[in-house]
């Protein structure tokens, strides 16, 4: 199952086609556009509770168990009716040899599912609680743009057939348009897949065969740019929040408000409990990078059971542990990332970091390159913003590295690895549409622009030494 992303004249981006890989990757110059496509991603996962082949599933059980247990809500024709559509659809999912598809559901629950996917309030408010804007069409692109008509649109499919699809258009300060198609054909359960359940011998063991895992919906999380800035003042924010709650102090202050993102990931913060939510090799990944990277621990203590959490760091062999406040930028950057790992994000996850790279020295950059393979092998996926060509080359070393797995000849220096199609980069550009960065075995994932500028690097310190013996030279000649 592949989801493709496509938008058009969306905050400063012109236009862009992205499919998400289990590892995606935006490059490019500052105000290019790579914050607003990651937090477009984060929105639709917001708004669809997860993005999957069958994000209904749940949906489609309860109505199943609702009607199964809700005789007495209808008239005596509606509730027969209903009963005779429930059960045409067992009788379909159990036909030998035979998959059973969205249509084969009751027309009244297709019904339903279609009217969910097009509502036209939820995507436009979601989109508004995200960017922090009070109009959608603030979003139609802001520079230099020609066309007044903003478009985003998700293609759920794989490589044979679409599933589902979902469009907002937005112009001016019309309200948007939505449309949305789930495809009649989509295969719910394939003959295969169905003996595991067969006979289904009523419909009440129909709702167990939808809520099966080929349907499980992953959660997202965001890790936004200013993360560092919010464990330092932690207790400030906490402190103020508290206020605003009690409404203490609103008379004197104007309230502005966060974006969607960030107040997810303060919300996250303040509400942090310690609890084995992650797999055990999640958890292991969080206990790598507190090993390799961070070299101590990140502790959290309660003062008492409803106080927020305090958040504290002890090096290794250290007897105290200090406050975020007194730790380096490093530590208060990846801390969170340790956080999240430890205790909230699970297998099927998708996690969107801005800028892994901040404040890590080069050969720390390198490291995260290898979290970040780690949490793929966990079955995390991962979007990530970067300036950084080191975090690059590393990613693009592992990719190498799979490479070599797959023809059963791994090297001895790192277990970490990542397979070519696992990877999608793309490099976005001022007033030009997003384009994608193919991995070559040579160049690896290599940004045009990183090449320039080496290259300008490069002439310019050749020239200046140039200049500098001819200078040496001349002096010589005078002194002579």
């Amino acid at each position: 199952m592949n989801a493709y992303i496509n938008v058009k004249n969306f905050g400063p981006i012109e236009k862009a086609e992205i499919d998400l890989r289990p590892l995606t990757v935006f490059v490019g110059e500052s105000n290019t556009g790579k914050t607003y496509l990651a937090a477009l991603i984060y929105a639709l996962y917001e708004n669809f509770g997860g993005i999957s082949q069958f994000p209904w599933a749940d949906s489609t059980a309860s109505y199943f168990d609702f009607v199964l247990r809700s005789p007495d809500h209808y008239p005596q024709d509606q509730w027969e009716a209903l009963e005779q559509e429930m059960l045409a659809a067992l009788d379909k999912l159990n036909t030998p040899e035979r998959p059973f598809k969205f249509s084969d559901l009751p027309q009244r629950i297709q019904v339903t599912l279609a009217y969910g996917l097009t509502h036209q309030e939820d995507f436009p408010n979601e989109l508004k609680r995200c960017f922090n804007l009070e109009d959608v069409s603030k979003l139609i692109r802001f520079t230099e743009s020609q066309d007044k008509e903003m478009k985003v649109s998700l293609t759920v499919r794989d490589k044979e057939h679409k599933f589902w699809d979902f469009e907002v258009r937005a112009s001016g300060s019309a309200d948007p348009t939505i449309i949305g198609r789930i495809n009649p054909d989509m295969v719910l359960l394939d003959a295969k897949r169905k003996t595991e359940f067969c006979p289904v011998p009523d419909v009440e063991h129909l709702l167990q065969t939808l809520r099966t895992d080929q349907w499980q919906e992953g959660y997202s999380y965001y890790l936004p740019a200013v993360r560092s800035g919010i464990m330092q003042s932690r207790d400030v924010l906490a402190t103020a929040l508290i206020k605003w709650s009690t409404r203490l102090g609103l008379d004197r202050f104007e309230l502005s408000m966060f974006s969607g993102m960030v107040a997810d990931f303060l919300q996250q913060i303040v509400n942090y409990k310690e609890h084995k939510g992650s797999s055990s090799n999640i958890r292991r990944v969080a206990e790598q990078l507190e090993a390799e990277l961070l070299e101590g621990k990140i502790e959290v203590e309660r003062p008492t059971p409803e106080a927020s959490p305090e958040f504290l760091y002890r090096p290794d062999q250290a007897e105290e542990a200090l406050r975020m406040s007194h730790s380096s930028a490093m530590v208060s950057e990846l801390a969170p990332l340790v956080l999240f790992l430890r205790s909230i994000v699970k297998q099927g996850d998708l996690l969107i970091i801005e800028e892994p790279e901040s404040h890590l020295h080069p050969g720390a950059q390198t490291k995260i390159a290898q979290t970040l393979a780690r949490l793929i092998r966990a079955g995390v996926r991962v979007v990530i913003t970067t300036h950084s060509n080191y975090l690059l080359q590393q990613i693009s070393n592992l990719i190498r590295e799979g490479e070599l797995q797959k023809h059963g000849k791994p090297t001895s220096e790192s277990a970490d690895w990542l397979k070519a199609e696992e990877v999608g980069a793309w490099q976005f550009h001022k007033n030009e549409p997003v384009t994608e960065l193919p991995f070559d075995l040579v160049e690896g994932i290599e940004p045009e622009d990183h090449l320039d500028i080496a290259e300008d690097l490069y002439n310019r310190s050749a020239g200046l030494q140039n200049r500098i013996e001819q200078m040496k030279g001349s002096d010589a000649v005078e002194s002579e």
